[in-house]
């Protein structure tokens, strides 16, 4: 930096006297002259006009020797000027704390940028919008009467209010405020300081938080000993309660039993019911249809209407006995004991094609008719359940059902693209109906296997039965 006249010791006389001040001046700007005034001469006999005009020329020289140090003296100012603005200027926006300038509604006048960064906004955009913005709702009231306090009360206001960055997120700030006035005194306006007092409001409810510790510690201590004062009763009730988680594990296992042994039961009748129809039922339908086939060939009186009737009657017969020959099959279908689990599922599936108009993919292995007949029951019953599900909720168009060997087990999948629903619900829901899921999957762990269902959206629904090829040991009674 330039040394100014202060420091060469030839200042610009800040603080003297002005005449003297400007003497000093004129006296600097003649020592600089190349001619000084002595040296003019003093009657030459020259015309005096010329010597006026000497005398005025040596004037101008003089004054603008003095001009130039005056510029030059005020350029050195303005650079000290600059500087200090500069200094005041980091000093400003670099403070540890933010500054800002308020009129009476509250409005951001002044930030620096330490401001901006508390609330995560750019300077320039903090301009025009008022304080309370920031605020939080629960601390809008403390920071209304902070407000009304530094325009209305002398001397610097302080409180502590919850503010809100720009993203949302909160912190705990300090704000002292004083009122100043403008140069015309037509405009009230305040300056305010923000700090940033999270990590102090954090250690104080950390401080709170030990000492309520320490009061919970003690009461805690008191609960020790009342707890082991129970810990030592219970412990003499562990027999007891032994006893009683025995007893309810031998119920449940009872209930269990009971559960296997009205299913066997319930499919033991179905067979019974099946055979009666089909041996019983369905031959006296059919020695009906005969005795009317040979009444038709005998008649004689009105031969014409006697056969219409007898047609008539034919036909009901007819279908009397196909009812009930596919209640049968609904019952308990003979050919999954006389001619196995491979016909009988294709005759349904194809049967379940012909009146859903829903195509099924089936595929199994060999061994399947060699499984022991609970096995093959279940199974069967689970594909009937299953495909009754899906024509009645899915809105499906296809479906695939394999069966598959595994190392120690047989695996039943049953997959269709129809509509996904909630498994839980479906599986939690109480439902009476024997061919739903709650059935299909009580059949399976009858088995000691495991159950089973996935359903997305977009992707169908997919049904898994897994269950061990030697049938598990029948339970304890």
């Amino acid at each position: 930096m330039k040394k100014n006249g202060n420091e060469s010791g030839e200042g610009t006389g800040k603080g003297k006297d002005p005449a003297t001040t400007k003497a000093e001046l004129r006296r600097r700007a003649e020592a600089q002259m190349p001619v000084p005034p002595r040296n003019l001469p003093a009657n030459t006999g020259e015309p005096k006009s010329d010597i006026d005009a000497q005398r005025m020329l040596h004037e101008l020289q003089i004054h603008q020797i003095e001009l130039e140090m005056q510029n030059a003296e005020l350029q050195e100012w303005r650079d000290r000027a600059e500087v200090l603005l500069e200094k005041y200027t980091d000093l400003y926006d670099f403070a540890p704390v933010g500054y800002f300038s308020l009129d009476e509604q509250g409005r951001i006048l002044e930030a620096n940028l330490t401001g901006s960064v508390l609330f995560g906004v750019e300077r320039s955009r903090l301009f025009s919008q008022t304080l309370h913005r920031f605020v939080d709702m629960s601390s809008r009231p403390v920071f209304r009467e902070f407000l009304r306090k530094v325009f209305d009360e002398p001397g610097n206001q302080v409180c502590e209010v919850q503010l809100l960055k720009e993203d949302g997120n909160p912190f705990w700030a300090s704000l002292h405020g004083d009122s100043e006035v403008s140069a015309d005194r037509s405009k009230k306006a305040c300056r305010v300081v923000v700090s940033d007092i999270t990590v102090f409001k954090l250690a104080q409810d950390a401080q709170r938080h030990v000492e309520t510790l320490s009061v919970s510690n003690a009461e805690l201590k008191k609960e020790i000993l009342r707890r082991q004062a129970v810990e030592d009763s219970l412990k003499t009730s562990e027999l007891h309660q032994r006893q009683l988680l025995e007893q309810s594990r031998r119920q449940q296992q009872q209930l269990r039993t009971l559960s296997h042994r009205i299913l066997q039961t319930r499919e033991e009748e179905r067979k019974r019911i099946s055979r009666e129809l089909h041996d019983v039922i369905t031959q006296t339908l059919v020695g009906i249809k005969l005795h009317l086939d040979a009444l038709s060939r005998e008649a004689t009186v009105n031969p014409k209407m006697l056969k219409q009737r007898i047609a008539r009657t034919q036909r009901l017969v007819e279908k009397s006995v196909e009812i009930v020959h596919r209640f049968a099959v609904e019952l308990r279908p003979t050919s999954l004991d006389d001619l196995g689990l491979i016909l009988t599922l294709k005759a349904f599936l194809a049967d379940f094609m012909k009146w859903s108009g829903i195509r099924v993919h089936f595929k199994t292995f060999a061994g399947v008719d060699q499984l022991n007949s609970d096995l093959r029951t279940t199974l069967y019953r689970i594909v009937q359940a299953a495909l009754a599900n899906v024509s009645e909720h899915s809105h499906a168009s296809h479906v695939t059902v394999a069966i598959s060997q595994m190392a120690e087990s047989v695996q039943l999948e049953i997959s269709d693209d129809g509509e996904a629903f909630d498994v839980e619900r479906a599986l939690l829901a109480r439902r009476r109906k024997p061919l739903g899921l709650i059935g299909m999957r009580e059949r399976v762990e009858m088995m000691g296997g495991e159950f089973t269902v996935e359903s997305e959206p977009g992707r169908g629904t997919t049904i898994r039965a897994q269950m061990p090829l030697s049938p598990p040991p029948p339970p304890p009674t």
